[in-house]
């Protein structure tokens, strides 16, 4: 029988891997694979990765889906959505050659450059325009860093790109940058949704010369050229979008389409997410940004640094005992760790763990920010500090969605996907932490690539609504209850876990002093 299916494909290039996955207009996998990415360390505080592994990887995962789909398939692919980690700085110049690895978001050499503009633009004046908390993991200081200490690579750059900005360019030759990717750089001025001329002034760097004019998400920009396509077993002529970053793809993986709902994407890191009839004001913790979904025209999406991290830091750097049982009983160490966490009574005997091992993004926006067991004494069991390590990261989690609410945005439920999800101890830890039902989803739907193929359909008109189409292709496999006795510690906890943090927070930057 003939095939007449439309194909779609999604790309996200994480920090991590690069993943990819061919799916048909029903949201059936026809192919997937990943590649690993691997960080550099120049130096104390410097996180870098190779452009040119993103691509060799990129290209060597397409043959294998290519090759997997087989050339009926492929023949019928429509459109192409990339997504990416986010914020990153990679200087290329007229060629498209890039002159030095890219900076990714976890790089903080840049603090002195990032103070530099905060004292001269004023700290609120500068929130006002960027519409977000300032960071050392965002693009100004790391241009002006750039500019400072690289001066004759710059004097060559052409244009700075994203993660996903090069890929789009090795499949098009098209250089570009998507307005999800712009609104999260903090260049660009949220008021007007254009290149900041203040903060193009304090860095002494024309934006709108270096940076690609933003585009929207569902743009068609360019389509495979027949290099790309010799490269990657693709078939030359298919459309590629503009794209997204890798959380806004995860908003549409996790099913998230009307007001009312909250979704989190629950991985190494967590992104969570909160649609919003009106913009934000621009001075706040959690601020809002465009959004494609038709009737939700603004979210609210709040990055959380360390959540999955935290459960793996704890078995890598702990955990032997408990690979160890895990082993001994024939169980996964995940299922082994989610029994034990589940024998302990709510509230982790007065352990507190702060999930603040990579600093922290939303809603402190704070580097200095370390993590902590607090509470811990003699009679401290193992599993008492595998509970608290779920409660700690579900006490951040709760803290964002405090800090969305308090800005007018409103969620009864959440949706979770990735990772995360798979351990229900843990959802039912959040769903009684935010006294609200978690909603965990069907196998085939949360991965970031999967949002970037829904996003690739709406744009090249294989879906004429996209809420419809996530309503009829994201399910909902279990809901899982808030339990109201784990709800009553929760809410009497939570003011100490922000009070603890409070107090400490000046210690913790004296101590990161100490210690570089």
């Amino acid at each position: 029988m003939k095939n007449t299916k439309d194909y779609l494909l999604g790309i996200d290039l994480g920090t991590t891997n690069v993943k990819a996955i061919i799916m048909d207009s029903d949201g059936h996998v026809a192919a997937s694979a990943s590649e690993a990415n691997h960080l550099i360390f120049p130096g104390p505080g410097q996180v870098e990765q190779s452009a040119s592994e993103w691509w060799e990887n990129t290209a060597k995962i397409l043959r294998t889906i290519t090759a997997s789909a087989g050339a009926d398939v492929v023949n019928r692919i429509r459109g192409i959505s990339v997504s990416s980690q986010t914020v990153t700085m990679l200087p290329v110049d007229k060629n498209g050659n890039c002159l030095r690895n890219a900076m990714i978001w976890m790089d903080s050499r840049s603090a002195a450059e990032l103070a530099y503009i905060e004292n001269t633009l004023g700290f609120e004046h500068f929130v006002s325009i960027i519409g977000a908390q300032p960071d050392v993991a965002f693009l100004p200081n790391k241009i002006l860093w750039y500019k400072k200490h690289e001066p004759e690579l710059f004097a060559r750059t052409w244009r700075i790109l994203q993660a996903s900005s090069y890929i789009n360019y090795k499949l098009t030759g098209e250089m570009t940058m998507d307005q999800d990717q712009a609104a999260r750089s903090q260049c660009l001025d949220m008021r007007t949704l254009k290149w900041s001329d203040e903060i193009s002034g304090v860095i002494g760097v024309d934006l709108n010369d270096i940076l690609p004019q933003p585009a929207e998400p569902t743009k068609i920009i360019g389509q495979v050229s027949p290099q790309a396509a010799a490269e990657t077993g693709l078939a030359s002529g298919i459309f590629v979008v503009a794209g997204a970053s890798d959380a806004m793809a995860s908003m549409y993986a996790t099913g998230l389409s009307r007001l009312g709902e909250a979704g989190e994407s629950s991985g190494t890191t967590s992104l969570v997410f909160v649609g919003h009839d009106r913009q934000s004001p621009t001075q706040l913790p959690v601020v809002t940004k465009p959004c494609s979904i038709q009737g939700m025209p603004w979210i609210f999406d709040a990055p959380i640094n360390t959540s999955g991290a935290s459960v793996k830091w704890y078995l890598d750097r702990f955990g032997q005992e408990e690979k160890a049982e895990a082993l001994a009983r024939n169980t996964d160490v995940y299922t082994y760790i989610n029994e034990l966490a589940q024998q302990v009574k709510p509230g982790s005997n007065g352990v507190m763990f702060f999930p603040y091992l990579l600093g922290e993004r939303a809603p402190l926006w704070n580097s200095y920010a370390r993590g902590m067991f607090i509470g811990m004494s003699l009679d401290t069991s193992r599993a008492d500090m595998i509970r608290s390590v779920f409660e700690g990261t579900a006490f951040a989690l709760r803290h964002v969605m405090s800090t969305i609410r308090e800005a007018g945005g409103q969620a009864s439920c959440l949706r979770i996907t990735g990772g995360g999800s798979k351990s229900r101890t843990w959802s039912q830890i959040k769903a009684s932490m935010l006294r609200m039902p978690v909603y965990i989803l069907d196998e085939k739907s949360g991965d970031v690539p999967f949002g970037d193929a829904l996003l690739a359909g709406c744009a090249v008109g294989v879906y004429d609504d996209l809420t419809e189409t996530i309503d009829r292709i994201i399910k909902v496999k279990e809901v899982i209850e808030p339990v109201e006795a784990w709800a009553d510690v929760y809410d009497r906890m939570y003011p100490l876990y922000l009070d603890m943090y409070r107090h400490l927070d000046g210690d913790l930057q004296k101590l990161r002093a100490l210690a570089l």
